[in-house]
This record gives structure tokens, sequence and C-alpha cells, in this order.
């Protein structure tokens, strides 16, 4: 066996066991998840997620997840709440504790102390007879048979189940909430999503300068415009009102049509009543008319109907949008 199939062999092996244990997993879902997912849904305050070594890092995961999804947590490394970042939790937060043995000392330690509190415990953990399962309210059973590790040593399968349940958790949780694609996007307003339900065009349109020749520019200003403003297109105006528009593309129509420049002007060339858009209108609204009429600039106005810039298809492209 070459090392190329060695090494396949033993991704594969690796994938079968995290498979099968995450498998296992929606069989073993009992009326605890439920509780714990009402818990958290019923609570005053935050999810204060701890834990210790890997278990603690999946926490991290669940605590952006949860915040994503419209569930407020917080993540408590075990090791450093009971050093000071005890007061992390408030009376009316929620603890989540993700520890596979259930049984560190860091962890002996901790609980004791949050239950002095009186906060409600949630433990996440694949041994159900640990002290963490028998000291919390409600039980989130992670079990993992084994680790895809060789020696059983390194968490590998544990770690993988206890992120699929931090999933499985926030999007209860979510559904719980009636958490929609709008509330998913003000949670995320620099992602695709989140642009694509608040960018305007008012926000592009800032991005550039201005393009406007008056119709009477001659045809050597209007190319320095369009050429200067590198938008490849400008604005034709008279008193702020926009009489038309010219793009590149004209100007090599007129180079090819016309010998002789002299006496040539904007209005000569310039394509009238071009489509517009309001500059308050959100960047998807451009998108369709760009998409509609096949162009790739589309001129913005104000609530006076006056020229307030361009807007380019490359805008849209870049922030995601298309």
């Amino acid at each position: 066996m070459n090392n190329y199939e060695q090494i396949l062999k033993n991704a594969r092996h690796t994938l079968s066991i995290e498979h099968q244990a995450i498998g296992l997993l929606s069989e073993l879902l009992d009326e605890d998840f439920a509780k714990a997912v009402l818990a958290i849904f019923n609570a005053k305050g935050r999810v204060i997620i701890t834990g210790v070594g890997k278990s603690a890092i999946i926490a991290q995961k669940i605590v952006a997840t949860l915040n994503s999804t419209g569930t407020p947590a917080v993540f408590m490394h075990a090791a450093d709440a009971i050093h000071g970042d005890l007061g992390t939790i408030l009376d009316d937060d929620i603890v989540l504790c993700l520890s596979n043995s259930g049984s560190t000392p860091e962890i002996k330690v901790l609980i004791p102390l949050i239950r002095s509190r009186k906060n409600t415990i949630i433990a996440m953990t694949s041994n159900k007879e640990s002290f963490l399962a028998r000291q919390a309210d409600a039980l989130i059973w992670a079990y993992a048979e084994k680790e895809a590790c060789p020696h059983n040593l390194a968490p590998t399968t544990s770690t993988t189940v206890q992120l699929v349940l931090g999933d499985a958790l926030a999007l209860a949780l979510l559904d719980l909430r009636g958490f929609s694609k709008e509330d998913f996007a003000k949670y995320h307003p620099g992602g695709a999503l989140g642009k694509r339900m608040f960018l305007r065009v008012s926000d592009l349109i800032a991005l550039h300068e201005k393009p406007q020749v008056s119709e009477d520019a001659p045809i050597k200003e209007v190319i320095v415009e369009i050429s200067k403003k590198r938008l490849g297109v400008t604005a034709v105006t008279q008193e702020a009102k926009i009489t038309g528009i010219i793009t590149d593309g004209d100007i090599r129509r007129m180079l090819e049509n016309n010998e002789v420049l002299t006496g040539l002007t904007a209005k000569s060339i310039m394509s009238s009543n071009p489509k517009t858009i309001h500059c308050e209108a959100m960047a998807t609204q451009a998108l369709e008319i760009l998409e509609t009429y096949s162009i790739t600039q589309l001129l913005a106005v104000d609530d006076q109907n006056n020229y307030a810039g361009v807007l380019h298809l490359h805008d849209l492209i870049k922030e995601g949008i298309l």
C-alpha cells in the first residue's frame, strides 16, 4: 500500500467513526435536551458557556452560533472562572458546561461555586454518571463511544459530537424564537445577506465622484470627464436635473460614425431619458434594474429628482450583492 492509499484509509476511518457517532445522537436525544432548550429560551439572562481544553474551544464556537441566531451567549473558561472570572455570571444567567469526562479538576471546583449562586446548570458530557452530570439541572448527553484517535486519547469524536449538539441547540432555539432571515441579517450586517437586506444605493454612490457635463459641453470635455471619474459613464445635466447619459460605448460609436468632431456636443450623442433610481432605494432594487435592461451603470436621483451619483454593477459585485 502506497502512502496515498494509507492516508486515505486513515482519513476514511476517522470520518466513519465520527459519522457513526453523529448518527447515534438523534436516537439518544431525550426530554432532557428539550428541557435544556426551554430553560435557555425562558431565561431572563444570558447563556454562559464554559469548558476546559478542547471543550473550551467548542464552547467558543457554540457561543458564536448562539449570538448570531438570537440567543445572547458569553464564553467563560472554566480555569479562569475559579481565578476571578466567576463574576462573568449574573443572577439570571444559565450556565452550559462542556466536559467529555465530566469530572476534570476544574469542573469539580467550578460547579459547586455556580450551584451556590443558584444559577441553572446544563451539562454537556459523554458520561451520564459523572460529577458534572449529577450536579446539573439538565443533561445534554454528548455520547462518544470512542475517539477517532487510534490511541483513543486525542479529543476528536467527542468534540465533534459537542459541536453538532451545539448546532442542534442553537437551531432549536432559533425555531422557538421565530428567528427570520431578516433577523439574521441584522446580526450579520457585514455579510452578503445583511448587505442585501440593508445596503442602499446612497451607500454605493458615495464611493465615487459624480461625473457630469452640461448639454453643450464639447466632446473633448465629455471624454475627459468619463476618463477622469473612471466609471465609464457621465450624466448630462441641466440645472442639476438629468437630461441624458453618455457611456464609453457612446464615445466609441461616435468616433466610428464621425470623421469630424468639431461642433459635436454632449447633447449630440447622449441617450435621453436614461434609467434612474432613487438614492435611498435598496441596492437589490438597483440590481434588478441593471439585470432587466442589461446595463452596467445606473444614475441615482434624490428627493428633488436632482442628480445624485452613479451606481456601477462592479459596486454590487464587490459588496457581494450579485
